[in-house]
């Protein structure tokens, strides 16, 4: 697994959400979301920027550019 699924799964389940809350919470389907979080394809750009705003973390922390998921 990538860093990005790793970490999209860990924020998801620290916030206790389902990957259907998740998909429907940026707009997207929750197919889609499924095979970011098991790794099968990358977001586009605006994706990881709207997952990043849904879970209040950087995009840096998503993407595995860093440890701490503080926004900066």
């Amino acid at each position: 697994m990538s860093n990005l699924s790793v970490h999209l799964k860990k924020v998801r389940l620290e916030h206790n959400y389902t990957q259907r809350q998740v998909a429907d919470g940026i707009g997207i389907a929750e197919q889609a979301y499924q095979r970011y979080e098991y790794g099968r394809t990358v977001p586009s750009a605006l994706v990881l920027i709207a997952l990043a705003d849904f879970f209040n973390v950087s995009l840096d922390y998503l993407v595995g550019r860093s440890d701490d998921p503080t926004r900066h």
